[in-house]
């Protein structure tokens, strides 16, 4: 929420968080039976990939979404929160740069 133009809503039965131009982060608590507390973050081209890739223990790909770039952080597997608030500006500053774009269409 200490974010510009966030607000928040319940999607799917859980927290998720949103800008004018949409949504950037989402948490999810044993999603289907998949075991893990998490968040998961709209990210800029090869972010996903390089995350992963780097540190596949906090790091993952998730289901739906994932393929559109957005990235899982796992929240109970020791990651400093310093990095998963770098991560969640990342992927915030990514969807505003959206609506910055679409406003310059206009």
């Amino acid at each position: 929420m200490a974010l510009p133009d966030t607000y928040e809503k319940v999607s799917h039965g859980a927290p998720a968080f949103f800008i004018p131009s949409g949504q950037y982060l989402a948490f999810a608590d044993n999603h289907h039976g998949d075991g893990r507390l998490a968040a998961w973050v709209a990210q800029p081209p090869g972010a996903q990939e390089a995350l992963i890739a780097a540190d596949p223990k906090h790091f993952f790909r998730p289901p739906y979404v994932g393929p559109s770039g957005w990235v899982g952080i796992n929240l109970n597997t020791g990651l400093d929160w310093g990095a998963v608030a770098a991560v969640i500006a990342e992927g915030h500053g990514f969807v505003m740069a959206k609506r910055r774009k679409r406003s310059r269409r206009a």
